[in-house]
């Protein structure tokens, strides 16, 4: 992997995340030493490759089975093109040198009172909230790919290569998950601290789409995901998640939906949300919402017989108007019986030019709070509330559902969590591989489908492509690693498991 060292830098203008795409900055004059830019640039490149169709809408999203696919169904059987894993892993580490810039610019005693001018704020804060982005990007790359070049902030071990300049290191070693897990909290840990302790400050301003410049909201974001990613170590290191779960809630986490992180995207061109880019703009429709998905929702699973009211939130009514999922996993042949009309694609808020996509949100706080308090009632009632506001649905509605719901127990609250982690697939994949649930997911042999197609009965059964018949447990690395940084790409080989989609993990183990 070699770090992007030329930085296109795209300007941001408010908060309607209107980014100039042609806008470039010498970043050796120390005069137009452009952090603000930086941050919106690197705040949309963020969102925009862990929501890519590569890393969500064809890979994630069907692993969790909550989209299908209508044509080209090849993904959902796990067949996965190796240029899928090469745009992933170039997209983050190209956010992750623009991250890295903004805290060389306020480290560098050349630059460093040059970028704080302008409301960008103080050194310490622009580099605690860049190192919150980049332990966001960092988590992508582990849990999609394992092992992965990584570089710390405040660590000095010797594993972690990447991105290190001058002179440019192109065979970075691939530090382990165990590593990468516990500095990504330390980073954390440390960025929300000194946020917490600027709390009253802001920082990068109006080109903070995310949050506004806000420190206080930043740092409680910072120690929100500290739980999502302590909890990744519950079995592996009961000790450290124990540490720094509670940590994390004496320092304060999210409360409510207005503490939520969100990425709002604009209405304009080109500058759209990544499902809409992928649809409406590209003219497809390649996704419809899945039958096991849909069922669930219905309150046809077994499991949750209740009928869910962010249906009309998640998916839109087929011709006959109703809501009619797609099968998961046909190949194409079968799936050419199934039109686009026929069954229920994601509905309007999902669909929207400038949707909103969440990094983090405050029903998932309070799901992982509810597990750490031994999947207690109260969490597990205020997750599914948070979801359901989040999502617009009417109070009345919100308390008939609550008052229906099954009790709190490992399987019913992270089924609850499963279905509010909808569009958020790359960690709705990463609790899957953790915890197992939903366990109703689809493996081979399943059937699939069974019913009359012109006028014969049939019945489909789930046949994957490739892995071993369950769920994926990572995407293969770009072939490009294995000319450019063999050695590496070798040993991160030997210590963890075949370049396959059966390999399971170090954490999800």
């Amino acid at each position: 992997m070699k770090p992007l060292y030329i930085l296109f830098i795209l300007s941001a203008i408010g908060f309607t995340s209107c980014i100039d795409e042609d806008l470039n900055i010498d970043p050796n004059r120390p005069s137009s030493v452009p952090t603000t830019s930086l941050i919106s640039t690197a705040q949309k490149h963020l969102t925009d490759n862990v929501r890519s169709e590569q890393a969500s809408l064809r890979s994630s999203a069907l692993f969790v089975q909550q989209i299908s696919q209508i044509t080209y169904t090849s993904q959902s059987r796990y067949d996965i093109p190796f240029g899928y894993s090469a745009d992933i892993w170039s997209g983050l580490y190209s956010v992750l040198n623009n991250l890295q810039e903004i805290i060389n610019l306020n480290t560098d005693p050349v630059t460093k009172d040059l970028v704080t001018a302008d409301g960008a704020g103080r050194n310490a804060n622009q580099i605690a909230i860049s190192r919150v982005l980049k332990s966001y990007a960092y988590y992508a790359l582990t849990d999609i790919f394992g092992d992965v070049p990584y570089n710390s902030y405040d660590s000095d071990d010797p594993d972690f290569q990447a991105l290190q300049q001058n002179p440019d290191n192109i065979t970075p070693k691939y530090a382990s998950q165990e590593k990468i897990y516990t500095d990504i909290l330390n980073e954390l840990k440390q960025a929300g601290d000194t946020l917490l302790k600027y709390s009253e400050e802001r920082t990068f301003g109006v080109s903070d789409i995310i949050y506004g410049g806000d420190n206080a909201k930043w740092a409680k974001f910072a120690n929100s995901l500290r739980l999502r990613f302590a909890t990744r170590l519950k079995t592996k290191n009961n000790s450290l998640y124990q540490s720094h779960f509670a940590d994390a809630l004496e320092k304060g986490v999210f409360t409510s939906n207005a503490d939520n992180a969100v990425y709002k995207y604009a209405a304009a061109a080109p500058n759209e949300a990544p499902y809409y880019r992928a649809t409406v703009t590209a003219n497809r429709r390649d996704f419809a919402l899945s039958k096991p998905f849909i069922d669930l929702l219905k309150g046809e699973n077994n499991q949750l017989p209740v009928a869910d009211p962010r249906l009309s939130k998640y998916a839109s009514v087929n011709n006959l108007g109703v809501y009619e999922g797609l099968a998961y996993g046909l190949t194409e042949a079968q799936a050419g019986s199934f039109a686009a009309g026929d069954v229920s694609l994601p509905g309007s808020i999902y669909s929207a030019a400038d949707y909103g996509e969440v990094l983090l949100e405050y029903a998932e706080v309070e799901f992982l709070i509810s597990e750490y308090n031994n999947w207690s009632q109260a969490n597990y009632v205020n997750g599914v509330r948070a979801s359901l506001e989040k999502w617009g649905v009417a109070s009345a509605d919100i308390n008939a559902y609550v008052s229906q719901l099954p009790p709190a127990n490992e399987r019913n609250v992270l089924n609850q969590k499963y279905i509010a982690l909808f569009t958020q697939f790359l960690e709705a994949w990463s609790d899957y591989r953790r915890t197992g649930y939903p366990d109703f997911l689809i493996k081979k042999d399943d059937v699939i489908f069974s019913g009359v197609i012109e006028g014969q009965p049939v019945t489909y059964t789930f046949s994957p492509l490739f892995g071993d018949g369950g769920v994926p447990s990572r995407l293969y690395y770009p072939i490009k690693e294995q000319t450019v940084n063999l050695q590496s790409y070798q040993d991160a080989i030997a210590a963890q498991g075949n370049d396959v989609i059966e390999t399971r993990l170090w954490v999800f183990k």
